[in-house]
């Protein structure tokens, strides 16, 4: 006689003929749930629209949670003075990491923010979740419906099936314009690789006996050979009074084929691994006994991205261009890792900022689509000085209020002014 607790019954099954599978219809789909599209999913959502936020990780967050970035760079302007010149989502985010003690501030020629990966990837879970945005998770594009300039729907496939998503509106804030690429608008590469970063998170650190930056950098281009570096620089972003560390010292190709990419990710954790050889060697009083925590997915730069209606140029970041329709601003340096040892560094003066025009987050060739994020428009070097997460998750709200202003219509219309009105804090002051 079967037992109660172990009376399941297994049935078999086979696929269904029917495979059209799941089908949602929204306001705006969000491609990418990085901090641009968290950015933009949130601020839709509380401007009244239906949101379906997408992205091919089986979990949100994005690179700024699960690349182990660790710090998050151009918020604030240069110093003395430290400008916040992004508000909105980190006006709220802040103080919560503040409460629960998972914030940091480093000054140096900016200010920075060290946070922990996992407090964030909670807090944005739980806003989502709080908010009812609809998320379809572990989701790569499969295709792209679109009629003269009007992209109609974005079919994922996933694990559990394929899903199509209907909308008005769409943002591509899938870093490597995924969603522009497959509905076959123009997009730009690099001539050269822009390198990718293996990041890992260290514990089991001495903090108080961490080297200083500059000996730690002139160490790794004294002995990178030595130990099988690539990069011959790095830095390490120490969390405060925890003995951890994430560790940014490696460069890993970036390539936009399969197989590829999966090569190049065992080879920068390979090299992540020689990394922590080479701190325990160098500096055991630091590092003797540290071991990895967690090691990031890995970390992109600059691949694919749109090629939109402006190009923004190093001379409009060097010259501080204003722009009628900025939607975005930093003070962040020019930081092009173009070269497999190094990267370009470039810093700007205390009362330096630069903007993002709205032209470089839309194609001239959609009419419902705003790119946010890594994937807009910009030469090498200038794309390098904005795709830091300030701007980016300005560029995200942008894009979420001209969907909501524009919906049904083209993004090309919007009302700059109405625009404006509801970005300012990003723009000005």
């Amino acid at each position: 006689m079967p037992h109660a607790l172990t009376d399941l019954r297994v049935n078999t099954v086979t696929r269904p003929a029917d495979r059209s599978g799941e089908s949602l219809e929204a306001d705006i789909l969000v491609v990418g749930a990085g901090i641009a599209g968290l950015t933009a999913a949130i601020d839709a959502k509380r401007r009244g629209r239906d949101v379906v936020l997408a992205d091919a990780l089986p979990v949100l967050g994005g690179q700024c949670v699960n690349s182990m970035i660790g710090l998050f760079c151009g918020i604030y302007g240069n110093a003395p003075e430290y400008h916040q010149l992004t508000h909105g989502i980190f006006d709220e985010m802040f103080p919560a990491l503040e409460r629960s003690g998972d914030i940091a501030y480093n000054r140096t020629h900016t200010q920075t923010v060290p946070y922990d990966e996992v407090a964030l990837g909670r807090w944005f879970e739980n806003l989502v979740s709080e908010l009812g945005i609809r998320v379809v998770l572990g989701a790569s594009i499969s295709g792209v419906g679109i009629d003269g300039g009007v992209i109609e729907r974005v079919d994922f496939a996933s694990r559990y099936g394929p899903v199509s998503v209907r909308a008005k509106g769409f943002v591509d804030a899938t870093g490597d314009a995924a969603l522009a690429w497959e509905a076959g608008l123009p997009c730009r590469v690099p001539e050269r690789t822009v390198w990718g970063s293996q990041q890992i998170r260290l514990t089991g650190l001495v903090e108080s006996a961490k080297p200083d930056p500059a000996e730690l950098v002139a160490r790794i281009d004294e002995k990178a050979d030595q130990y099988g570096l690539i990069r011959r620089d790095g830095l390490a972003f120490f969390f405060p009074g925890r003995n951890t560390a994430v560790m940014n010292m490696t460069h890993v190709e970036a390539p936009l084929t399969a197989v590829a990419a999966a090569e190049a990710q065992l080879r920068g954790r390979a090299q992540a691994d020689r990394v922590v050889e080479f701190l325990r060697t160098e500096f055991p009083a630091a590092f003797k006994d540290a071991s990895v925590l967690a090691y990031g997915f890995p970390g992109r730069r600059q691949t694919r991205w749109l090629a939109a209606d402006h190009q923004l140029t190093l001379d409009e970041v060097k010259q501080g261009t204003g722009f009628e329709d900025a939607v975005a601003r930093t003070a962040w340096p020019v930081e092009l890792h173009d070269r497999a040892s190094g990267y370009a560094w470039e810093t700007f003066g205390p009362d330096h900022v630069h903007y993002v025009p709205l032209r470089s987050l839309t194609s001239p060739d959609a009419r419902n689509l705003v790119a946010a994020g890594r994937c807009v428009d910009g030469d090498a070097a200038a794309l390098s000085s904005v795709r830091v997460m300030g701007p980016c998750s300005a560029m995200g709200s942008a894009a979420a209020h001209t969907l909501d202003l524009t919906l049904g219509g083209d993004v090309h219309d919007v009302e700059l002014t109405a625009l404006r009105d509801r970005i300012r804090d990003n723009v000005e002051g």
